[in-house]
């Protein structure tokens, strides 16, 4: 299959957006003071939902990253 250049840096820039967005959500549950991810500093369902949610997001993130960086690759060497 072949990827355009422009699909291909739109993957690769939601891949980066996944890293940038789901660490950082993951950070903020983490430390989350509302009471929702903790309660007597044992983890609630609601952390351990989201924390698969981010997980799996991160991951998914990744794999798309991954894809689009490889059709960037694959397109310069057909230019060339």
């Amino acid at each position: 299959m072949k990827l355009t250049r422009p699909i291909s840096w739109f993957l690769t820039a939601f891949g980066a957006w996944s890293w940038v967005i789901w660490v950082t959500f993951a950070k903020n549950l983490w430390k989350d003071a509302s009471g929702l991810a903790f309660h007597n500093g044992q983890p609630t369902a609601y952390f351990w939902v989201h924390l698969t949610l981010a997980i799996v997001s991160f991951f998914l993130g990744t794999i798309i990253g991954v894809i689009g960086i490889r059709g960037v690759f694959a397109s310069r060497q057909a230019d060339q």
